[in-house]
């Protein structure tokens, strides 16, 4: 299985890789690539993450890093990340919307 970041997630991803580099850098790319390497783990366990608390009847599952959730689903040949957000924070229906 493969591991696919939409356009919305990476832009995301970048956002907060941006904002934390206001103060730290480095901190900014350890988090990032901390991120990016937890989701490679998807390829061999899609199913480590759990089902996304806000939609628990969708295909929508999460993993947690730290103050950040991802959001992915799996599909036939890949597993696909939708997005990634503040774990503070409810799932906005705008994150839903993929291209």
């Amino acid at each position: 299985m493969k591991v696919v970041w939409t356009e919305q997630a990476f832009l995301r991803l970048a956002a907060i890789e941006d904002f934390i580099s206001g103060d730290n850098p480095q901190a900014a790319v350890k988090l990032v690539t901390r991120m990016i390497e937890k989701t490679e783990a998807l390829a061999k366990f899609p199913q480590m993450g759990r089902q996304l608390p806000e939609v628990p009847d969708s295909d929508l599952r999460e993993l947690i890093d730290g103050n950040y959730r991802i959001v992915y689903r799996i599909k036939k040949k890949n597993v696909e990340i939708i997005t990634v957000f503040e774990a503070h924070r409810l799932l906005p229906d705008e994150y839903l919307v993929c291209e």
